[in-house]
């Protein structure tokens, strides 16, 4: 009897003990997220940089290229060392990557705090969702995983739109260097908190050896990942789909401020529209569930997203009417950006645990090749005519919407 009762105590005691792993992760998010830099980003790179704008689109091609190096070994580091290592890793690295960024204004000064940045992009990258998934397996909870994510993307955005409009002010009253230099305070927090954050074990797989095993090797580790997502025909469906649309709506972020400055809005107001942005995002993040249930499918759902975003990213590029061009602003920003967080939960149903943060970083991993490969280009898009940039984003994101394989059927709860 007392160890019945002592097998139901230490039962419960991890219950409790992962289900308080979602509220850390919560607050890990959220402290990951306030980023005063967001509003006045590119005045930062342009003004106190002193660095064109071609310049940015290459550090940011360079940011995206080095996570594209780091992502499978990061998430491999996720899967063989454990994924509170990785973001505890990444959470310090972020923050110290801050400061470097702050200084001193200088092109390769930026480079070194770029690749400083992705690594702890990187290490962050799929660990962090694998994380979440699996101490909701540990509490019997993952069919929940969509809402999970939702609300921990939606603290992300809360992070994002409270920080912004700070930034702003900061900028405006102390200078752009210290609306970024802030956001090394947070990150440093985050790294507290993901230090006490307890990792769920995994079980491995492996059905003619005992359990007491050996660990496979790093390598072996990368390589499997590789190939499960390289087998898996739905699973490279869905990634296309979350790629293709992310990479273009994903624009809007580097254009916006570029748009409100041909249109005589002041620096201060930037924040406030970033907030925006991010707060548009949370009420779609929270419902898609009813979205889904309001056009009656989960593909239509997709379809129509990618298509209002589509949409919204021409009337960005051809209105010269304020209102109306931050309208198109908030509706590419709540349709485009959130669909990643919605694929997240669709993605997780096919992949393993024990090869689940080296297959999301490959995903991962691709989608930023993709941007990678895609900056310059908008780069000299945007120099040549930003309206004509829009308009070509925009009807890019309609043809992709046209020739998605995604059917009902790949997406399961």
């Amino acid at each position: 009897m007392s160890k019945l009762r002592g097998k139901l105590s230490k039962s419960f005691l991890e219950k409790k003990m992962y289900q308080a792993n979602i509220w850390k992760l919560y607050l890990f998010q959220f402290f990951m997220s306030l980023h005063f830099m967001g509003g006045v980003l590119v005045p930062f790179y342009l003004d106190w940089g002193g660095i064109s704008f071609t310049q940015i689109m290459i550090l940011q091609s360079v940011f995206v290229f080095s996570i594209f190096l780091l992502e499978i070994p990061t998430g491999a580091v996720a899967d063989f060392f454990g994924r509170k290592t990785s973001i505890v890793l990444g959470a310090l690295i972020t923050a110290i990557s801050a400061f470097v960024y702050t200084s001193y204004p200088s092109f390769y000064v930026f480079l070194v705090g770029e690749f400083m940045w992705a690594l702890g992009f990187a290490l962050l990258s799929g660990a962090h969702e694998a994380l979440v998934y699996d101490s909701l397996k540990k509490i019997k909870k993952e069919n929940t995983s969509k809402k999970i994510f939702g609300k921990m993307q939606s603290l992300s955005l809360i992070g994002l739109m409270i920080s912004a409009p700070i930034g702003s002010i900061i900028a405006v009253k102390f200078g752009l260097r210290y609306a970024f230099m802030a956001i090394g305070i947070p990150m440093f927090i985050s790294f507290i908190i993901a230090l006490t954050i307890k990792e769920p074990i995994v079980k491995k797989i492996n059905s003619n050896k005992k359990n007491n095993q050996k660990r496979p090797s790093y390598l072996k580790t990368i390589t499997e990942g590789i190939n499960y997502f390289r087998k898996h025909r739905i699973l490279k469906i869905l990634a296309f789909d979350m790629i293709s649309v992310s990479t273009l709506a994903f624009f809007v972020i580097w254009t916006y401020q570029p748009l409100l400055t041909t249109l005589g809005i002041h620096l201060i107001y930037f924040g406030i529209v970033h907030s925006a942005i991010t707060g548009i995002q949370i009420p779609v993040l929270n419902g898609f569930d009813k979205l889904e249930k309001l056009v009656r499918s989960k593909k239509r759902y997709l379809f129509l997203s990618a298509l209002i975003t589509g949409i919204g990213m021409i009337i960005m590029g051809v209105s010269k009417y304020v209102p109306l061009t931050i309208f198109a602003i908030l509706l590419v920003s709540a349709f485009g950006l959130s669909r990643q967080t919605l694929f997240n939960n669709y993605l997780n149903k096919y992949i393993e645990s024990h090869n689940r943060a080296t297959v999301l970083s490959s995903i991962s991993m691709m989608s930023k090749l993709s941007r990678a490969i895609a900056y310059p280009i908008i780069g000299l898009l945007v120099e040549q005519s930003l309206t004509m940039t829009l308009v070509i984003l925009g009807f890019a994101l309609i043809i992709v919407s046209l020739i998605s394989k995604v059917e009902e059927e790949h997406l399961i709860d």
